[in-house]
C-alpha cells in the first residue's frame, strides 16, 4: 500500500499540494510516483518567478528508467524551489513528502478546489 498522508492534496499527475502557514503552496512528488519512477537521478525544477497555469508541465524528474514531466498543480507564480532536492535527487525517493521541489504563490482567482483529498487519490492510484 501506498504511502499517502492525510494532512495533503493530491493531483492525478501525482504530485502532492501543502499549504504553507505564509499563503504559499508547497509542491513535492508522491511517494506512488517515486515508486513508479525508481531511482531518480535528475530533477529540473521551474524558475522562481515563472507564472504557472494548472496543467502546465514545468521541470522534469528523470529517474533510472524513465524521463517525468512534473506539472503544475495550481495557477500563479513560482516563489521558490528547492536547490538542495536538485543537488541530491536521490533524497525523494528516501522522502517523497520530506522533500519538496518548489512552492507557488496562487493567482487572484485560482483556487485548490480541483486537487484530491488522501481517499480520492488513494482510490486512483489503486
Amino acid at each position: 500500500m501506498s504511502n499517502v498522508p492525510a494532512d495533503l492534496k493530491y493531483t492525478d499527475e501525482h504530485e502532492w499540494v501543502h499549504a504553507d502557514g505564509d499563503g504559499t503552496l508547497v509542491v513535492g512528488i508522491t511517494d506512488h510516483a517515486q515508486n513508479t519512477l525508481g531511482d531518480i537521478v535528475f530533477l529540473e525544477l521551474p524558475q522562481v518567478g515563472k507564472r504557472v497555469k494548472a496543467g502546465d508541465a514545468i521541470g522534469v524528474v528523470e529517474s533510472v528508467k524513465a524521463a517525468s514531466d512534473i506539472y503544475s498543480p495550481l495557477t500563479g507564480e513560482v516563489v521558490a524551489i528547492n536547490t538542495d532536492a536538485a543537488d541530491a535527487p536521490e533524497e525523494v525517493n528516501s522522502d517523497a513528502y520530506g522533500v519538496w521541489l518548489f512552492k507557488i504563490k496562487l493567482a487572484a482567482g485560482a483556487s485548490t478546489d480541483h486537487l484530491l483529498d488522501a481517499a480520492a487519490y488513494e482510490k486512483l492510484i489503486g
